[in-house]
């Protein structure tokens, strides 16, 4: 006798997407990382052999095609891939709002906070000139990196990008992480000392409103 789960849709469906590394990979994926090494990069603790591995199930179920780019190759969604973005952003959704407790430190990772803030910048308000931002960020893992606010296409370096500082910011992954999930307000936190500030005083004066927060902040919000 067949198994039930041939006939159930969510059983298949589970098959898909259950997986936390898969539903972490569709995360990225629907965030633009195509690179098998950026994958790897943002996703803390998954081996080259399992993100191979997750990589080619998903190319068989046809939710994730690999593509030749110079220099290598790219994995991309398919459009059944691309229609997970719902399933995606509902589950966290209910996460953020009925099981989603203090962050561990593999959430406050400083790449990953500064990664996730860099999507979410508020570009109504972002400058029309190019700003450099330098963050350094304290704390059992130190990183220092650089938000280049570019018109129309800013970017994260993990070098010097080659151009002056505008801004220089001192601050901490808790912070940080507070700070993209809404519980903590980015005037709040420079008033308290936990991010301090340095540069021209107009490019300090906007520094708080380039910085949007996560999709799920309203959820957490809800739930406190």
């Amino acid at each position: 006798m067949r198994s039930y789960n041939q006939y159930c849709p969510i059983a298949k469906g589970a098959e898909i997407v259950g997986d936390r590394w898969n539903l972490l990979i569709f995360r990225e994926m629907l965030a633009g990382v195509h690179r098998f090494n950026e994958l790897q990069r943002l996703l803390p603790g998954i081996s080259r052999s399992v993100l191979t591995q997750r990589l080619a199930e998903l190319d068989r179920a046809g939710v994730v095609t690999r593509r030749p780019v110079a220099r290598g190759s790219e994995y991309v969604l398919t459009p059944a891939g691309q229609e997970l973005g719902t399933v995606v952003a509902a589950v966290g959704e209910w996460a953020a709002l009925w099981a989603f407790p203090e962050p561990t430190t593999r959430e406050t990772d400083p790449l990953l906070v500064m990664v996730w803030l860099s999507r979410h910048l508020n570009t109504a308000a972002l400058p029309e000139h190019r700003v450099v931002i330098r963050f350094d960020l304290s704390g059992k893992q130190r990183l220092t990196c650089w938000l280049v606010l570019d018109p129309g296409a800013p970017s994260l370096c993990l070098q010097p990008p080659g151009f002056e500082d505008d801004v220089h910011v001192e601050s901490d992954a808790a912070t940080m992480y507070a700070l993209y999930f809404g519980r903590l307000a980015m005037t709040e936190a420079i008033r308290a000392g936990t991010v301090t500030l340095h540069g021209l005083n107009r490019e300090l004066r906007a520094f708080p409103s380039w910085f949007g927060t996560s999709a799920f902040a309203h959820a957490i919000d809800r739930r406190s």
